[in-house]
């Protein structure tokens, strides 16, 4: 039998904000993060917005000596790992190291890096790059550098998988528990992309909004008039744990992890099928692994990332796999205030709905101001919402057509609620 899976810390960082605390008031207030871009002059881009992390310092996580040894991407994990230990105070006693894990994706990993010492090269030649440029940027390196800060040494991976990168990561240290060879995992994602090069591609590819001179309302998933995604960066790192082992020192559970699916569209690189097959296959994944029925579902936090065909095809994809029940199942897009954070999407997706199912309420989808025929869903629109939430899923869609799905739910002890989950609808996490 698999062993029992629950969510004991959180730690989020983001352009809606620098802890938890923060993300979560800001997506309750329906407050957007995105601002014109000022990490670098964006004035001759087409698109010049962002979802930047704000007033970010390393320093209260990291020693001066070694942040320049890391990208942001990295900076942004141990932040959010930082946060996510302490909230669950997990112990790694050394002679049981073993069994705590380190499992954080990206999609991309460390852009910024690669192009500083690019440029170095050219200027001055190989001489001129650093020593620790390939550490600082390589994508498993995020959880190699979490590992080494909390002395976890079991399993040590890290998935790159575009947009799904943190949903892969977390499902996968879910089956490492499920399966017994670990305790505990720390997991998650993190991305950084916001640089010319990540800004410039995605805008090459006409992938982003260019509400330039209306930042705030720039994402605005299943809208009529959305336009493309707002690009966005952070870190969303969860503790995973087994839960005898969290029962057995007092931890507080915030949700129980029961579900996971993964699926493949053999589509196209970065466009979903008209049929959505992949996303479909996915959900029915995530929910037959939970051992539910699709109707006991009662929310969705949607991939949702405002441009044309994702909404478009993701409702029709709920749609198929929910039947009638799709029209009475809330569904929102927190990307429309935190824009799209790529490889850490997931991860800070996968604590909001921890969060949801924690305090009993839904986040809005905002700027949802003109309802788009083929988008034709409840996306709670533009104000929280309390409800009864007992089953919560998670979508994740990336380019290369790689799909996953998180299905928790509130955690129940002898048919009740645990103590330390019935806090009114609308408090805080």
């Amino acid at each position: 039998m698999n062993r029992r899976v629950v969510v004991t810390g959180i730690g989020l960082v983001c352009g809606s904000g620098n802890t938890k605390e923060e993300v979560w008031a800001n997506l309750l207030a329906g407050r957007s993060g995105v601002a014109p871009i000022a990490r670098f002059d964006a004035s001759n881009f087409p698109v010049r917005i962002a979802s930047e992390v704000k007033n970010f310092d390393p320093l209260k996580f990291i020693e001066k000596k070694e942040v320049k040894k890391m990208d942001i991407f990295i900076h942004f994990a141990i932040a959010a790992a930082q946060e996510a230990m302490d909230d669950s105070g997990l112990p790694i006693p050394q002679d049981q190291a073993y069994r705590v894990g380190s499992y954080i994706g990206s999609g991309i990993g460390g852009f910024g890096t690669i192009e500083r010492e690019h440029e170095k090269f050219m200027k001055g030649g190989p001489g001129r790059i650093s020593p620790f440029f390939i550490p600082a940027s390589i994508v498993n390196l995020a959880a190699g550098q979490v590992s080494i800060r909390f002395g976890a040494k079991g399993p040590n991976s890290a998935t790159c998988t575009a947009c799904s990168s943190g949903a892969h990561a977390i499902g996968d240290s879910f089956r490492i528990i499920q399966r017994g060879e670990a305790d505990a995992m720390i997991c998650g994602g993190a991305e950084a992309g916001i640089t010319p090069m990540g800004v410039g591609g995605f805008a090459a590819m006409r992938a982003l909004s260019t509400r330039n001179d209306q930042p705030q309302i720039a994402s605005r998933p299943f809208d009529a008039d959305r336009d493309g995604f707002v690009i966005g960066e952070g870190a969303g790192i969860l503790i995973l744990e087994e839960l005898e082992h969290a029962l057995s020192r007092g931890a507080k559970i915030y949700a129980e992890m029961v579900g996971y699916g993964m699926s493949s569209d053999a589509f196209h690189i970065t466009q979903p099928s008209e049929e959505g097959d992949g996303a479909v296959r996915v959900m029915e994944n995530a929910i037959r692994d939970a051992g539910v029925q699709p109707h006991e579902v009662d929310y969705i936090n949607a991939h949702g990332t405002s441009t044309y065909y994702n909404d478009k095809i993701e409702t029709y994809a709920i749609k198929k796999v929910f039947g009638d029940s799709a029209y009475s199942i809330p569904v929102s897009s927190t990307k429309s205030m935190m824009g799209h954070l790529l490889g850490a999407a997931g991860g800070v997706e996968a604590g909001v709905i921890s969060l949801v199912l924690c305090n009993q309420v839904m986040p809005p989808t905002v700027n949802y101001e003109k309802p788009d025929p083929d988008c034709d869903l409840d996306y709670v629109p533009n104000t929280a919402r309390r409800a009864r939430v007992h089953y919560a899923l998670s979508n994740s869609f990336g380019f290369g057509g790689t799909n996953a799905a998180l299905l928790m739910r509130q955690y129940e002890r002898d048919g009740k609620p645990a103590s330390g989950n019935n806090k009114p609808p609308g408090s805080g996490g």
